[in-house]
């Protein structure tokens, strides 16, 4: 087949399927919902107050989850076999096992450690929503920093080393500039998957979007009006943290060799006793 014909095929493809997709969309906004139920302020007022809760889950678990993963991920390239070790057995635990069981073993299993009625929280919920969130998404950040230092070229490293930089010294100012803009795309993309994981919050009892929905829903018996609450408030979300993660792509400058080894000069200026450019 010729260029011109696949792109005809794909183009085609690609129209119907907007079009059966737009022409549902049409007929479920005219049809199934109900826009007195949709507007009214008590439903409102709920699905605001749990687009509020999961905005604040999200924010902490996000800070946590990729300060937690960068340091597994400088664990997984640790020189230590036993921090090596033991940073993968928790990149493969919690990778391997579904994010439901982990929520699960937090807010059933961590209370029973505690006699009856000795467990330090009252409201538990919350905090396993966050606790589990970040120990998950950790690992995938700190595989994703993992291989944004491993895609750094060795030259680089050894270049430093040869300037009289400690190992340390070299990663913090050589390798973990360049690991992030190799590891931004996908750091981004796992936070927002980390907002979609929210949803099954509802099953530990924390009152976020889908658990509004579920009570609407069983109250009303009309599971097409809340479901454009749900639908409005994660793209929300998710279209902003896409964006964020736009601009700090466009920020981090890909490409550009004199930011990528500019820092060889500055070094080299500076032992040499003269002024940095």
């Amino acid at each position: 087949m010729r260029d011109g014909t696949v792109r005809r095929i794909g183009e085609i493809a690609a129209a119907g399927f907007v079009l059966a997709i737009g022409g549902l969309l049409v007929w479920i906004l005219t049809t199934q919902v109900n826009y007195t139920l949709l507007s009214s302020p008590f439903i409102a007022e709920r699905f605001v107050e749990a687009f509020f809760l999961v905005i604040r889950i999200v924010v902490i678990s996000s800070v946590l989850s990729v300060t937690a993963g960068i340091l597994v991920g400088l664990a997984r390239i640790s020189t230590s076999p036993v921090t090596g070790r033991i940073a993968k057995g928790y990149v493969e635990f919690f990778r391997g096992t579904p994010l439901l069981f982990q929520l699960f073993v937090i807010f059933f299993g961590i209370p029973r450690l505690w006699a009856t009625g000795q467990f330090p929280f009252e409201n538990w919920a919350v905090p396993a929503a966050i606790i589990g969130l970040t120990l998950n998404h950790a690992a995938y950040v700190g595989e994703a920093v993992r291989g944004g230092i491993d895609a750094v070229p060795d030259g680089q490293m050894e270049a430093a080393r040869s300037l009289g930089m400690s190992r340390v010294m070299a990663l913090r100012e050589v390798v973990l500039p360049q690991a992030w803009r190799n590891a931004l795309a996908a750091i981004g993309n796992d936070q927002i998957i980390l907002v979609k994981d929210t949803s099954l919050l509802t099953v530990i009892a924390v009152p976020e979007i889908m658990s509004v929905f579920r009570n609407i829903n069983s109250n009303q018996l009309d599971p097409w009006t809340p479901l454009v609450w749900v639908c409005v408030l994660y793209l929300v979300i998710t279209m902003s943290m896409s964006q964020l993660v736009n601009g700090l792509e466009r920020r981090s400058d890909w490409g550009s060799d004199s930011r990528m080894f500019g820092w060889l000069s500055d070094f080299r200026s500076g032992n040499d006793g003269g002024e940095k450019a």
